[in-house]
């Protein structure tokens, strides 16, 4: 047993010497927060989500500016048809081309035709508010990604936190765990001298190696906070932070008002892709209505290529009208209806159910502010108790197993406290994030 125990003992120091020898960065919060803007991959997406629903708008600008058209064709033709109509574009016909011999089988001609096209839109309703639609869906992303930087922020804070608890929680065993060698030294003296059974010896090692694995499990615990908040930064990083800012809970409740904003950026995100539902059922009824464009073709003529020996030009305008499309249309604005009326129930519930959150989080945060104050007169009590079983353990006045009692319950109480300062900042910060 005793062999077992000095290679946990060694295993530890070893393991703490080399997490010690690694380089340590010293940040604060604000410090994390700031490079998490820049560098977070989530938060990167996010924007490139928004660059693609600006481009899909900008893509709509095709409803107000005109479509131009270049192209040059050139062919060479035997075809009676396409050989006549060529000479007339080329302005080159003369008299002796009515020759029906010549009419009917034309020499080879060639023709090569510059053409510029223009099409401008004039009116199309459906197309109006499909243009609506896209920029509330873009505005919807633009808030998104608003809400995914305030979330990234309460992650950061949570990892960060984390990380406090971590270090506090190390301090915390690396002290229980000298008290524990302390008082396993007095077992011996004590075993030695006739006092103790070698069942007492047994449970003071086994108390020993529990603080000692617990410790382990809070080294590590340190090194993956760490190494979170370096992925956070967008950072590979084998380095291991250290938080700057101390670990306390500030008291504070004043601040939350009743009930949440609509103003919200997640909630402002929800209202505008309902618009963008509400502009694309107006954009199928509106595809019943008559569309109206203009065009024209500006076109030059030639034997040769690129060449610009006849001109000519055609301008005009098209109303047209789609009565009836076989059910298509019908069907396109039924959909969009009841897509429309999902996403409108989708916002209420939304809301409902982030009012409800908000209130079960700020009934949490009361709740933890008085589990405060019990935790920690909670530490107060058994760290006397410890105090007072360790003096009457030291006079041989007590059980081992007692005394392995209290330290224990001491350890469980100081790490239930860390814990309950976290939840309690955690909370708070919660809190902050559903009113943001």
């Amino acid at each position: 047993m005793r062999g077992k125990y000095l290679f946990i003992f060694l295993f530890l120091n070893f393991n703490s010497f080399f997490i010690n020898a690694q380089e340590k960065v010293s940040i604060s919060l604000n410090e994390i927060i700031s490079k998490v803007e820049e560098y977070n991959q989530t938060i990167k997406i996010s924007e490139k989500d928004y660059t693609i629903a600006k481009a899909e708008y900008n893509q709509t600008n095709s409803i107000l500016l005109p479509n131009v058209n270049i192209s040059h064709t050139g062919i060479s033709t035997t075809n009676p048809l396409m050989a006549f109509g060529s000479k007339l574009n080329q302005e080159i016909l003369t008299q002796a081309d009515f020759n029906p011999t010549l009419l009917n089988d034309p020499d080879e001609i060639k023709n090569f035709t510059t053409k510029i096209e223009v099409q401008q839109p004039i009116f199309n309703a459906d197309g109006i508010f499909m243009r609506k639609a896209a920029k509330a869906k873009m505005i919807a992303i633009e808030l998104q990604g608003t809400r995914t930087k305030e979330y990234i922020q309460l992650e950061v804070t949570k990892a960060y936190m984390q990380l406090q608890v971590a270090y506090k929680a190390v301090e915390v065993l690396e002290k229980a765990k000298e008290a524990a060698l302390e008082n396993k030294k007095i077992a011996e003296n004590n075993f030695l001298q006739g006092y103790l059974q070698k069942a007492d010896i047994l449970l003071v090692e086994v108390h020993v190696n529990e603080i000692i694995n617990k410790l382990q499990q809070a080294t590590s615990n340190v090194k993956n906070a760490s190494d979170y908040l370096w992925f956070l930064m967008g950072e590979t990083n084998n380095s291991t932070l250290v938080p700057s800012d101390m670990l306390i809970a500030e008291i504070n409740l004043g601040i939350y008002s009743d009930e949440l904003s609509n103003t919200r950026a997640d909630i402002e995100a929800m209202t505008k892709s309902t618009e963008a539902y509400s502009n694309m059922h107006k954009a199928n009824k509106a595809s019943y209505l008559p569309k109206l464009n203009a065009f024209g073709t500006y076109e030059l003529y030639d034997d040769k290529f690129l060449g610009t020996n006849a001109k000519g030009y055609l301008i005009g305008a098209q109303l047209s009208w789609n009565v009836f499309d076989g059910f298509k249309s019908i069907g396109k604005t039924q959909k969009s209806k009841a897509e429309l009326d999902k996403a409108e129930i989708n916002l209420t519930k939304y809301k409902n159910q982030s009012q409800l959150e908000y209130n079960k989080a700020k009934r949490q945060l009361k709740d933890i502010e008085n589990q405060l104050a019990l935790t920690s007169l909670a530490v107060e009590q058994s760290k006397e108790a410890l105090r007072i079983r360790t003096n009457r353990f030291k006079q041989g006045l007590e059980k081992s197993s007692d005394l392995l009692t209290s330290e224990t319950k001491y350890l469980q109480k100081e790490l239930e406290y860390l814990q309950t300062v976290y939840n309690y900042n955690f909370t708070k910060a919660y809190v902050a994030f559903l009113t943001k």
